[in-house]
């Protein structure tokens, strides 16, 4: 890792690949500023684990970006931030310490879907976890309680993209499938979130099987603008953010391998370290 005088990046942290898409529309958006990202790729995915279980591999993978001098962790998982951010926020920050921040990725989605549907009526695509959790129903009536949200979990979605199968016909299958499902729940859905940092990859793919009408959200451009929005607000963190447009990768698990496929998802060449926790 190349360190300058000061060091102190913007933690971005996901249980493997997908928070990569959310990394890359923060580089572009936020340039100068340095981002450290961590991948818990040995453990993942978080999906279909317990809550118990997703809030401590969050917990340990958001001390050590602090330990490796991160002020502000962005947790760009959905899982994670539905079934950890709140936890880590409210019990464990004040013992760590009240001046460092951990931000989620459903909060900043929630805030603006409303604005994109006429029907007022929304779909979520998004792992079993965060489904079961309710988190984007719980967010969205908080800004939106006219809206009604509508979910479908996609348990074979992320595999499908891991394992590069996006071309093969099984895709389309499990793509069509889920977007049939979705359906089947109310046909005035004109605004659909894909609430899974992987689903950017599938949106071609998405795309192809949905009406016309149909607004697609992605994080990605939604979650950096308000990351600026957020520093600009708070320009006490801002000063502690270090700014030498430097990105690093940490991984857990086997680092050349995460960087083969880490490309696909940053869209650029990803050179790793291994991160014991």
């Amino acid at each position: 890792m190349n360190k300058q005088t000061k060091y102190s990046p913007i933690g971005v942290f996901d249980s493997g690949y997908g928070g990569l898409t959310i990394l890359k529309e923060l580089v572009k958006t936020l340039p100068e500023y340095d981002f450290l990202y961590l991948g818990d790729n040995a453990r993942a995915p978080y999906g279909s684990r317990s809550f118990d279980t997703v809030y401590e591999y969050t917990l340990q993978c958001v001390n050590a970006l602090f330990d490796n001098g991160c002020e502000l962790v962005i947790l760009a998982c959905n899982t994670a931030s539905a079934k950890a951010l709140r936890t880590i926020q409210q019990k464990d920050l004040p013992l760590i310490d009240p001046r460092k921040r951990v931000l989620g990725v459903i909060r900043p989605t929630s805030e603006i879907v409303g604005n994109f549907s006429k029907s007022k009526q929304i779909g979520i695509f998004a792992t079993t976890g965060t489904v079961n959790s309710e988190s984007y129903i719980i967010e969205i009536q908080k800004f939106f309680p006219e809206l009604a949200v509508f979910q479908e979990a996609c348990p074979m979605w992320v595999p499908l993209i891991e394992n590069n199968e996006l071309d093969n016909e099984g895709a389309d299958y499990f793509v069509k499938r889920h977007i049939d499902n979705l359906f089947k729940q109310s046909q005035h859905i004109d605004t659909i979130i894909l609430g899974c940092t992987h689903y950017p990859l599938l949106k071609p793919l998405i795309s192809k099987y949905l009406p016309s009408h149909v607004t697609l959200l992605t994080q990605g451009t939604i979650i950096a603008d308000g990351l600026k929005d957020y520093l600009i607000r708070h320009p006490e963190m801002d000063t502690l953010i270090s700014k030498n447009q430097l990105v690093d990768f940490f991984t857990t698990d086997n680092a050349d391998q995460f960087n083969e496929k880490a490309s696909l998802f940053f869209g650029s060449n990803v050179v790793s370290n291994h991160l014991t926790l």
